[in-house]
């Protein structure tokens, strides 16, 4: 089976990107060639049955050392996988589909659902969703542009009355 072929975007090591299916305007994320899959901060995982469908509902904190503006996130469970973090400790994780909005481009990207509370990023995204046409610059951050002031104070822990 031949391999889609895409045109590259070139982005840098961090991005604000948009989960629209999950009512989350912005998040910012890594974006990681060294792990396979993407993967997000989750809390409150509960696992229900539809039928023969199994949805997990979710909560996701858009922000980085704050829980306000929590969304809850219901998707079909799509897979569930072991994977090994960055500190060498393995983890039982559900996978669902979800698309992300990087750099004004859509991708539908597998994402693991796990709480990284203590990563510096709610978000990571991993190489098969960046194999959708995207380049990595190591030197470059935030290629797609900046959130707009008031999102980022909010994700700094600092909101305004006008955020």
């Amino acid at each position: 089976m031949e391999e889609p072929v895409y045109s590259n975007t070139i982005a840098g090591w961090r991005e604000w990107v948009s989960l629209p299916g999950a009512g989350v305007p912005w998040i910012k994320a890594k974006l990681d060639t060294g792990a396979r899959t993407s993967s997000l901060h989750a809390f409150d995982l509960e696992e229900v049955q539809r039928g023969a469908q199994s949805i997990v509902r979710f909560g996701v904190h858009p922000w980085q050392n704050s829980d306000e503006d929590a969304v809850v996130v219901e998707c079909p469970v799509h897979d569930r996988r072991s994977v090994r973090s960055s500190s060498g400790h393995t983890e039982e994780r559900i996978v669902v589909l979800m698309d992300v909005v990087l750099m004004g481009r859509t991708m539908t990207a597998e994402v693991t659902l796990t709480n990284r509370d203590e990563m510096g990023f709610r978000m990571l995204i991993g190489r098969e969703a960046l194999r959708q046409g995207f380049i990595v610059d190591s030197a470059r951050s935030f290629v797609g542009g900046r959130a707009p002031r008031g999102i980022r104070r909010r994700n700094r822990g600092r909101t305004t009355a006008h955020a």
